[in-house]
């Protein structure tokens, strides 16, 4: 499937950026996700990135990123601490929030699974939360440098070398690891969840996963990584999860996500517009529905809904096919299907006055009609003429005036 990677920035604690990588599969997302990579690690670590590709592959749009200090991100890791990972995840998520849609699935590998694990109370559109690796409390990542633990409790701080590069990390990162409730948060989760480990995993035991598992109430599942080492190195253990989340997401994700993030209290006949984010993506709500509205990304857009002549021609045609169908079946015509095609272009006109000095042009709608079934050439010119009695169709051809006030 094809897709689209979008690089981005927003904003986190203390007014420092966030860099993040969204990919979005060619057609609309069954949902978006988020995804927070392993401790010391980076978006674009290999365990993340094939795990994002290849749920983009079964159509989620998923939104990665490095936590403040590391890759990209503004700040310095020495900083940080599990509890600003945890507002990473919030802002990344408020972001989706505001200008695509809040994410559906929190997804963490390792440390990161431990902080989605955290954040996921305080994002309350997440239905599904999955760890991978991932270990029951986060003072656990102190055994990568337990011996270097009494140098930090004595000087405040020291350079420890984690994965052949060297991090300083003080004082206030341990004390914040101490400071967690985890089991507490993992225990009123009140969501979905997915734990994947490998019963090989030398950096976080397995034993941890039967921690969170036996703490978590229902609905919650395991799944054994068999061979797979913690950084999930290989190809196939990461494309073996992407598909195990896909599955289990869809029993919880139905189609009415996206929907319910948008309320609205619009009578019959209205619609409202908002601006969804600062280029062209806009959710368009009505008294019972909401969708998107967008520019293709050829435009600056994010292709994530149709754009504002596709309302428009959609308008025209089903208004034309719903219009025929209510006929026929009034006059009981045996119409099996319609299909109805519209597209819009813009002609010369070559009979006007002023034309040969001053070329003009004309908005045309285009539209073909099929109609499928045991149909007389009588009963079919009529259903073209009533084709153009579509309320939609007159609206057009008619004298429109459009008027404009300004809201205060």
């Amino acid at each position: 499937m094809a897709k689209r990677r979008i690089n981005l920035e927003f904003p986190g604690s203390d007014g420092l950026t966030i860099a993040g990588v969204l990919e979005i599969p060619e057609n609309t997302p069954h949902a978006f996700a988020l995804f927070a990579h392993c401790f010391t690690c980076g978006k674009d670590v290999v365990a993340a990135s094939r795990i994002s590709r290849y749920l983009v592959e079964r159509g989620f749009a998923v939104l990665r990123f490095d936590f403040t200090g590391i890759g990209s991100s503004e700040g310095e890791f020495a900083d940080s601490n599990f509890t600003s990972n945890v507002k990473d995840l919030l802002f990344a998520a408020n972001f989706l929030r505001e200008d695509y849609l809040a994410p559906a699935l929190l997804i963490g590998h390792s440390l990161g699974g431990a902080a989605v694990l955290s954040a996921a109370s305080e994002i309350p559109e997440a239905k599904g939360v999955v760890t991978i690796g991932a270990p029951a409390d986060p003072n656990h990542v102190m055994n990568q440098f337990v011996c270097d633990v009494p140098v930090i409790e004595e000087h405040g701080e020291a350079v420890v070398s984690l994965a052949n590069r060297d991090f300083t990390i003080k004082k206030q990162f341990l004390d914040d690891l101490n400071s967690q409730n985890q089991m507490e948060k993992i225990a009123h989760l009140h969501k979905a969840l997915l734990v994947f480990h490998s019963p090989i995993d030398e950096t976080v035991n397995i034993r941890e996963a039967e921690k969170i598992y036996i703490t978590a109430k229902h609905p919650k599942s395991f799944v054994s990584l068999d061979t797979a080492d913690h950084l999930l190195t290989s190809a196939e253990d990461a494309e073996y999860v992407a598909a195990t989340i896909a599955a289990w997401a869809s029993r919880y994700i139905d189609s009415t996500y996206g929907v319910k993030q948008f309320e609205s209290n619009l009578s019959k006949g209205h619609v409202k517009v908002n601006e969804k984010n600062r280029a062209f993506l806009r959710t368009v709500v009505s008294d019972h529905h909401a969708w998107f509205a967008d520019e293709p990304t050829s435009m600056g857009g994010s292709d994530l809904g149709p754009d504002p002549y596709e309302h428009l021609l959609a308008a025209l045609g089903t208004c034309t096919s719903m219009t025929i169908r209510m006929y026929a079946n009034h006059k009981n015509i045996p119409l099996d299907d319609i299909v109805v095609e519209v597209s819009h272009n813009r002609e010369h006109v070559t009979d006007c006055e002023g034309c040969a000095d001053s070329p003009k042009k004309i908005e045309v709608l285009e539209r073909s009609i099929e109609l499928k079934g045991e149909l007389s050439p009588a009963q079919r010119k009529r259903l073209l003429e009533i084709a153009d009695r579509c309320p939609v169709h007159r609206t057009l051809e008619s004298e429109l005036h459009i008027r404009t006030e300004l809201v205060d």
